[in-house]
C-alpha cells in the first residue's frame, strides 16, 4: 500500500516522474512529463536507476565501476535536465538510485509523497515495449500511482497537443 499523496496538500504540487535510461523511448517520457508538469504547474522528477548487478562479481573493481556508473548515470540526467531547461524553462529534480528499477521506483514513490503520476514511454521495436512497460503486466512490479505510457513514435507536436 502506498502513502496518500500530498500534492493537493498546501504547499505541495504534483510530480511527474519519469525515468532515464539507456532506451532510445526515455525521451518521449521526458517530453511527455516535462510538459505535463509545466502545462499543471507541477514538478518534473528525473529518475536513474544504477543496476548493481553489472558490477558486483568485480570486487576489486567495484568501486570504480561504480563510480563510472554514478558518472554515467548523471550524465544522463543531466542531458536531459539540460533539454528540459532549454525548452521550457522548468528545473527538473534529479534523483540516482541504486538497486532493481521496480524496487527503487516503488521506494521513491513511496519517499516522496508528492510524485502522483508515473510517465513511461513504450518502444516501437520488435523486441517489445520495453523492460518497464513490460514489467507493468506483472503482478509485482504493479506501481501504486497512475501510470501513463507514451507511445515511442508520438512527435513533439503529438505530445505537446495531448500534455
Amino acid at each position: 500500500m502506498v502513502s496518500k499523496r500530498l500534492s493537493k496538500e498546501a504547499g505541495h504540487r504534483r510530480k511527474f516522474l519519469a525515468i532515464i535510461d539507456e532506451t532510445p523511448e526515455c525521451e518521449r517520457a521526458v517530453a511527455y512529463a516535462s510538459k505535463r508538469a509545466k502545462s499543471t504547474n507541477g514538478v518534473l522528477v528525473l529518475l536513474y536507476v544504477i543496476e548493481p548487478d553489472d558490477f558486483q562479481h568485480w570486487l576489486g573493481v567495484e568501486k570504480i565501476m561504480r563510480e563510472e556508473a554514478t558518472a554515467t548515470a548523471n550524465a544522463a540526467l543531466d542531458t536531459q535536465a539540460t533539454k528540459v531547461r532549454e525548452t521550457l524553462g522548468i528545473e527538473p529534480e534529479l534523483v540516482v538510485r541504486e538497486g532493481r528499477p521496480a524496487d527503487q521506483i516503488h521506494k521513491l514513490i513511496e519517499d516522496d509523497q508528492d510524485i502522483a503520476i508515473l510517465v513511461l514511454a513504450a518502444g516501437a521495436g520488435k523486441e517489445g515495449p520495453g523492460p518497464l512497460v513490460a514489467s507493468i503486466a506483472g503482478k509485482a512490479a504493479a506501481f501504486p500511482i497512475p501510470v501513463t505510457v507514451v507511445p515511442q513514435n508520438l512527435s513533439d507536436e503529438d505530445i505537446a497537443s495531448l500534455a
